[in-house]
């Protein structure tokens, strides 16, 4: 599951920005795994809260992306990855003049659950019910 949590100014992001753009990352993961996996928190925070090099951050959004569902296999694929994120997320933040930050980390595989069931591998028949049926469920294949 991608988890995105995206801190930013209080004012930064409208409600329609934030569905906008939730919709957004939501399609290019959808292209690949379940949509029901991607979650995505948007953390406004007071500019008297949000510090970078000791200094109020008035302008600055950070993006910290979780990874479980799948991982990168080489640099060359993550670099093509972070640059269809910030190409997403120029209108949002580099248009409007702010900075911003995104990492990615991941964690392995066989530590994740959802409702209580182990997630299909990637390609199986399980997983591409799951896909279309959008919602976890018990497996039927091994």
């Amino acid at each position: 599951m991608p988890l995105w949590q995206i801190f930013h100014p209080v004012d930064a992001f409208s409600a329609d920005d934030k569905a906008a753009l939730a919709e957004k990352i939501t399609d290019v993961y959808g292209a690949v795994m379940p949509r029901f996996y991607v979650g995505i928190v948007f953390h406004p925070i007071d500019p008297a809260q949000f510090f970078v090099g000791g200094k109020p951050a008035d302008r600055f959004v950070r993006i910290v992306m979780e990874h479980i569902a799948r991982s990168f296999p080489s640099v060359e694929v993550s670099r093509r990855f972070i640059d269809r994120i910030n190409a997403i997320l120029k209108p949002y933040v580099a248009d409007r003049g702010f900075d911003w930050e995104l990492h990615i980390d991941e964690t392995p595989f066989d530590y994740w659950s959802i409702n209580g069931f182990y997630p299909p591998r990637a390609g199986t028949p399980d997983e591409t019910r799951w896909r279309a049926e959008n919602r976890a469920s018990p497996r039927t294949h091994d």
